[in-house]
């Protein structure tokens, strides 16, 4: 009977890891991983208990995220039968293995108390596994995470001067941003434990500020702010256009600055390119030190897919890794799920990970990517988003308007296809392979120095991966 209960157990764990994963792709980084990562899972007996930190959390997944979970535990379960499911505030310690259940509160608690409790929460409760050791570190990440761990080591050394402040982190989804984040407050939080770390999305900011002014607390909600050493707010393209937001968050800004306390952002692009974003914030966001986090190349990718591999027991050979690396290219979320959808599928099927266990696995995925992405699906994206002629794309113009345009898909074609030099020249109306590769670096070099060419491939590249 015990051995069954542990088994029972196990397989609800391993639902659970599913449903975390599919939630991961449906929601933004920062929602995920300001209420779904938080949460924990146990089983007591027939019912399965999911736990939140504190009751701020409880009552945000209550209110917009449960009914997806229960609809996702139900179709995933593999018990094949209903289990009764609760939502409750608590926690479990998973290194004793015991549980650590938090009782209820009663209506005459103070709901500041609760507040504050929650923003200690948040601070302390940073997702221990994003730390700087587990980052995978490439050539497009590298800039960042030095960036990164220099303002941790700095922060956690008061009399420092050597600080970037504001640290911004911007680029595409699923790139890494988060992750660096909670690098940076897991770092200085191992080296000074006492110090008030705070990290939150940009829109449970904007929660509490409508919070506050419902309630006439605003002063007071604005001030705990104000109260932290480290202040981490992830995506704050999310307060363009957001007048009030954008005025608290401004007092905050300064407030904090001028005691020389530590702000660390991330956007989803270069500040000056958010549109509805106040010039004396886009100011302040790259006042200090503003890095990419750019997409990863092949190499980086196939480090990453046998480090998460290794973290979850399960050998990734390399061929398998070049595999999967090689068509899955818009983000390190992606790329990741791909992984998770590999290892369940050795895992139910007993078996080592092969290509063959791949290609089942991913058969689909990999479906989608070869029917959209082609040299002709690449030559169309880049001839509307530039509003040229797809003929244009195989004529021999060299006008700049025709010629950067025509670079910029022969590099993504090299890129995001599986077709050699030649035959990506041959389709850009019968050129030699010379001109692909001269084109390949051209671009490179374009983006390395140029902001709006580095923003004009992120945003090609995202529209040529999208289904």
């Amino acid at each position: 009977m015990e051995n069954k209960n542990e088994r029972l157990k196990a397989g609800e764990h391993h639902v659970w890891r599913g449903v975390s994963q599919r939630l991961s792709e449906e929601l933004s980084s920062s929602d995920f991983n300001t209420w779904i990562r938080p949460l924990q899972m146990r089983c007591e007996g027939d019912d399965v208990v999911v736990l939140a930190p504190n009751r701020w959390v409880k009552e945000e997944v209550e209110r917009s995220y449960w009914s997806r979970i229960l609809e996702l535990f139900a179709s995933n379960d593999l018990n094949g039968h209903a289990r009764h499911m609760e939502l409750a505030v608590g926690s479990q310690d998973l290194a004793l293995g015991g549980p650590l259940r938090a009782g209820p509160r009663t209506r005459f608690e103070d709901d500041r108390k609760d507040d504050a409790e929650a923003i200690a929460s948040m601070g302390q409760g940073l997702n221990r596994d994003f730390v700087f050791e587990t980052f995978v570190e490439g050539k497009s990440n590298e800039l960042a995470k030095a960036g990164a761990f220099r303002v941790a080591s700095a922060c956690a050394v008061p009399e420092s001067a050597a600080r970037h402040n504001p640290l911004l982190m911007y680029g595409g989804v699923g790139l890494g941003k988060t992750h660096l984040m909670h690098a940076v407050g897991n770092e200085i939080l191992s080296r000074v434990p006492n110090m008030k770390v705070l990290y939150m999305s940009s829109q449970s900011f904007g929660n509490d500020i409508v919070r506050g002014i419902r309630t006439h607390t605003i002063q007071d909600i604005t001030q705990r702010y104000r109260g932290v050493d480290v202040l981490m707010i992830d995506d704050v393209q999310f307060f363009a256009d957001k007048a009030r937001f954008q005025e608290e968050l401004f007092h905050v800004f300064n407030t904090l600055l001028d005691r020389g306390k530590q702000v660390v952002l991330t956007s989803d692009r270069y500040p000056t390119a958010i549109k509805g974003l106040e010039s004396r914030l886009k100011s302040r966001f790259i006042g200090g030190l503003a890095v990419e986090v750019d997409l990863p190349e092949l190499e980086t990718r196939v480090a990453i897919l046998q480090n998460k591999g290794e973290a979850e027991g399960v050998e990734i050979p390399v061929d398998v890794a070049f595999h999967i690396a090689e068509r899955i290219r818009s983000n390190v979320r992606e790329l990741e799920g791909a992984l998770q959808r590999v290892i369940a599928s050795a895992r139910f099927a007993g078996a080592a990970v092969t290509l063959d266990l791949v290609q089942r696995a991913l058969r689909d995925l990999f479906a989608i990517q070869n029917r959209h992405i082609t040299v002709d699906h690449i030559q169309q994206v880049v001839a509307k988003y530039y509003k040229i002629r797809h003929s244009d794309m195989l004529s021999k113009s060299r006008t700049r308007a025709v010629a950067r345009p025509r670079q910029l898909a022969m590099c993504l074609a090299k890129e995001c296809t599986n077709h050699s030099l030649p035959e990506i020249g041959e389709r850009f109306g019968g050129r030699d392979h010379t001109t692909v590769m001269h084109a390949c670096k051209k671009i490179a070099a374009l983006r390395e120095n140029n902001n709006d060419m580095a923003e004009d491939y992120r945003n090609l590249f995202r529209l040529v991966n999208q289904d």
